[in-house]
């Protein structure tokens, strides 16, 4: 049940994504249409100035304007939110909204200004009509649903009147733009779910790689750094505090009779001992802390811009944690610790860890269970 909802969860994080992905597109993909859809107007009224009603031409144009003005202010509001707030929940309505706005307004106001008794004119105002419908077509193709509202607020209107009128060639310019849409129809629906499969395709694809990078890097047992990850961190994080002059401090922690606790009690309890320790890691340091398994029952440590006096108080606090740890059978559990100090001396990320490691065993051997400075 628990790889169940981990899987849905999983499969519902990266749904999530492709409609952001969806959304995206669609902003960046359709600002020139709102300008498209304006000037294809102008140029409609230009072209059939002496045939159209002039004051049909006045009002239309200024209705698209406005809803022009809506849309642009509406692109704006998008591309200057932050990356967090450009959610399908907050835009995808406000889209839909102006959309369906602009395209009423452009098919009603294609009928309107339509001569009843001029062919020619009517087949210009059809041609550009079918024209904006091949343009919601590359505009709005990640959204199937929008792109057919588009189309057929825009075509609807003057295709639907003709269809009624008494000649043939004006049924049949209807009939056709019937037949031009149903196969937009179709192609609409093709090109979404490609689309769309692209998108999900890219997230799974990058959804897998984080999962295949973080076991790369992870130590399966305690969810802390392997050794590899600690130390492609670690030097990253020395060549930092080096440049910048800051202070880092390096810890290392060994487990006190580690040895004896799976002779004992077994490596099941031992993996569980050491899964605590994790945990308990985990908690106790800062997100600009580095820490990781080595192997074994050995851990390292390294505390950016943290003076040897906070270290030690840290670390203090650490041994206590570890000391009210309790698994099973196993009734008292300890570490070791030893803490360096950056120093001019110290060249290089090994020569830090070098003198943690020499105070780990200084503690060791003063009687574990304590932590100890580099000399």
């Amino acid at each position: 049940m628990g790889g169940l909802g981990f899987r849905h969860d999983q499969q519902a994080f990266i749904a999530a994504q492709v409609r952001s992905d969806r959304l995206h597109q669609l902003f960046h993909q359709s600002f020139s249409a709102v300008f498209g859809s304006f000037l294809a107007a102008v140029m409609l009224c230009g072209l059939c100035w002496v045939r159209f009603d002039h004051t049909v031409i006045f009002t239309w144009v200024g209705l698209l304007t406005a809803s022009s003005m809506l849309r642009i202010l509406m692109f704006v509001g998008y591309f200057r939110s932050p990356s967090s707030e450009r959610t399908p929940q907050r835009w995808e309505k406000q889209y839909w909204v102006t959309l369906a706005l602009s395209a009423g307004i452009w098919g009603a106001g294609a009928l309107a200004v339509m001569p009843a008794n001029d062919l020619l004119a009517q087949a210009l105002v059809m041609l550009f009509a079918v024209g904006m419908s091949v343009s919601a077509v590359s505009c709005y193709s990640a959204y199937r649903f929008m792109t057919l509202a588009s189309i057929g607020l825009v075509l609807l209107p003057c295709t639907v009147w003709m269809l009624f009128q008494p000649s043939a060639m004006q049924v049949g310019m209807a009939l056709a733009v019937i037949v031009f849409a149903s196969f937009v129809a179709s192609a609409t629906r093709k090109l979404s779910e490609a689309l769309e499969t692209a998108f999900r395709l890219t997230r799974e694809m990058e959804h897998a790689n984080r999962l295949s990078t973080y076991a790369a890097q992870t130590d399966e047992l305690t969810g802390l750094k392997n050794r590899r990850a600690f130390f492609e961190r670690a030097q990253q994080l020395f060549n930092e505090c080096k440049h910048n002059r800051l202070p880092l401090c390096a810890v290392m922690l060994d487990m006190d009779h580690f040895k004896h606790i799976n002779d004992t009690y077994g490596h099941q309890v031992g993996d569980q001992v050491l899964r605590q320790m994790g945990v308990v890691i985990n908690r106790s340091f800062r997100e600009t802390d580095i820490y990781g398994r080595l192997g074994g029952e050995e851990f390292a440590i390294l505390l950016p811009d943290t003076s040897i006096d906070v270290a030690l108080n840290m670390v203090e606090q650490l041994i206590q944690s570890i000391a009210g740890l309790m698994t099973g059978p196993v009734h008292r559990i300890s570490a070791s610790l030893g803490v360096a100090a950056m120093e001019l001396g110290d060249v290089d990320l090994q020569s830090l860890m070098n003198n943690a490691d020499k105070a780990l065993y200084r503690a060791k051997a003063r009687g574990r269970n304590q932590v100890a400075v580099a000399e």
